[in-house]
């Protein structure tokens, strides 16, 4: 009897739960104990995206997963992908290359058996390669309207005859009301395959949560698997915007340095920023109205999954001309890049039917939209502060960017070419570099630029968010390790292991 890999299934009792985190700590988890692990979600919904090694998009989540599991993500962890460009409109990524755009009714009424395919190809896929596959779910497994075409949840759980554990946060409240609620509107099936509850954020003293955790135990015949405590200053991204609420949107005075963040509705892989959080001095505010923006000491336009859209926002908000008529340093990614061009245009209506519009003028370019989706892993060379700087990022983006006239380019890449544009002054640069700021010595040139402004000392060495990352990965295990019941966790996975082959050995299909 050959050996079967091991899976184990996250779900959650809503949105931001804690999902994408706890499958970041076993995976993690299941790395250090020697098994070759890959994470896995058959469909997700997010506008922060990853470029694999060999230039496809995926979800930015599965691709922090897979680093932290020490292991290259593939699109087979990720084989659906969906970023919303408009009300009830997405792109849809399969493997990594966009497919087709759809509204939430054709997507759901025309795609189910296709997607069907797609997940059962990679989930075998990833069980021939792996030891073991942490699996995501989305959303809730209890959303009673969806669930006869579901394609992320309780239905993957049975494919890849995984047991799944259901994360309940207790930071929002009423954890075992969503717990209990949860699992009583699962099929008697699908609630038989929940081996158990985590309950997750957790603050304060447990022996007040005792009297709770037996009730649920009792009462639901469930057992409570942990109870994870609330860990604040990990350096793992975000998943999505879902997000985006926590972020401070005030300045904090305490800090020396004000980065203001605009927050466009179609904002995408806002962890550009994330490197920011990091530096000690560093205030960093998400800004969605021009009331709001004041005189920061820094602006950055993230990338977005609708230029043309966005731009229109910015003009509503009243932020266009509170960010075109300043002298504050300025710093446009991907779609935030087009943002700083005279113009932006869309004539196959790869966005939105709009057209185009004008764009803050800050930079002398022009931005054309078209439906070819450049999905790179990059490198280059910036010359700032007339210092060059190595850089390593990635691309994605939908059109081109020209000037008509002289351009101070920004980035001379590997292969030869240009990216970005900066101006004059160096005030004002634009890139299709995401992941500019996490390069170091160029963030903190660039910050110490602003500090200069301010009349601030220069700060000499780096923080270096990369290698603060790998200890996040280490200190996220560890502290998962120690709160939940890891030897009850790894028999339920074997236990299923064991399932699986018998059903795949009375079918006659082959086994690893």
């Amino acid at each position: 009897m050959c050996k079967q890999p091991l899976s184990l299934m996250i779900q959650g009792t809503h949105s931001d739960a804690g999902k994408s985190v706890i499958t970041t700590a076993f995976c993690r988890i299941f790395a250090q104990d020697g098994l070759q692990t890959a994470p896995f979600k058959s469909q997700n919904m997010a506008l922060n995206s990853y470029i694999t090694i060999d230039g496809k998009e995926i979800g930015r989540a599965q691709g922090v997963q897979a680093e932290a599991a020490g292991v290259e993500a593939t699109t087979d962890m990720n084989p659906i992908l969906i970023k919303p460009s408009r009300e009830n409109d997405s792109q849809i990524v399969v493997h990594g290359k966009p497919y087709q755009n759809m509204n939430a009714f054709h997507y759901r009424e025309a795609f189910f058996h296709t997607g069907l395919k797609l997940i059962k190809d990679s989930l075998a896929a990833l069980y021939e390669s792996f030891d073991c596959i942490v699996i995501e779910g989305a959303g809730s497994p209890a959303e009673v309207n969806l669930n006869d075409r579901e394609l992320v949840n309780m239905r993957v759980a049975q494919m890849a005859e995984a047991p799944v554990i259901l994360v309940g946060d207790i930071e929002k409240g009423g954890v075992f009301a969503s717990l209990v609620g949860t699992l009583q509107l699962l099929s008697d099936r699908d609630r038989e395959r929940v081996a158990g509850v985590i309950i997750n954020k957790f603050r304060g003293d447990i022996n007040l949560l005792k009297p709770g955790l037996h009730w649920f135990e009792n009462y639901s015949g469930k057992p409570v698997l942990g109870v994870i405590p609330y860990l604040p200053g990990l350096t793992i991204e975000a998943e999505d915007s879902v997000v985006l609420k926590r972020y401070r949107r005030e300045r904090d005075d305490t800090k020396s340095l004000d980065i203001a963040v605009i927050q466009y509705p179609m904002i995408s892989n806002f962890t550009d920023i994330d490197p920011f959080f990091a530096e000690p001095d560093c205030s960093v505010r998400f800004v969605t109205h021009g009331d709001q923006l004041e005189h920061p000491d820094l602006i950055v336009l993230p990338g977005s999954k609708n230029t043309i859209e966005d731009l229109l926002f910015l003009q509503r908000s009243g932020l266009f001309d509170k960010i075109k008529h300043n002298d504050i340093p300025t710093v446009g990614i991907c779609g935030g890049y087009q943002m700083l061009g005279r113009c932006v245009s869309d004539p196959e209506q790869v966005e939105t039917p709009l057209g185009n519009a004008e764009g803050l003028g800050m930079l002398p370019i022009h931005t054309e939209l078209s439906s070819e989706k450049t999905t790179i892993r990059s490198k280059g060379t910036a010359l700032y502060g007339e210092k060059c700087y190595d850089l390593e990022g990635y691309e994605i983006h939908m059109g081109i960017s020209r000037s008509t006239e002289s351009l101070n380019s920004f980035i001379q890449t590997a292969n030869g070419e240009t990216d970005g544009a900066k101006s004059e002054d160096e005030r004002i640069i634009g890139t299709y570099f995401h992941g500019l700021f996490h390069n170091d010595e160029f963030r903190t040139a660039l910050l110490n630029s602003v500090r200069k402004r301010k009349g601030l000392d220069e700060v000499k060495d780096p923080v270096r968010f990369n290698a603060m990352r790998e200890e996040s990965f280490d200190l996220l295990a560890e502290h998962v390790r120690e709160h939940v019941d890891l030897d009850k966790i790894y028999q339920t996975m074997r236990d299923y292991s064991g399932k699986r082959l018998l059903m795949q050995e009375s079918s006659g299909q082959g086994v690893k």
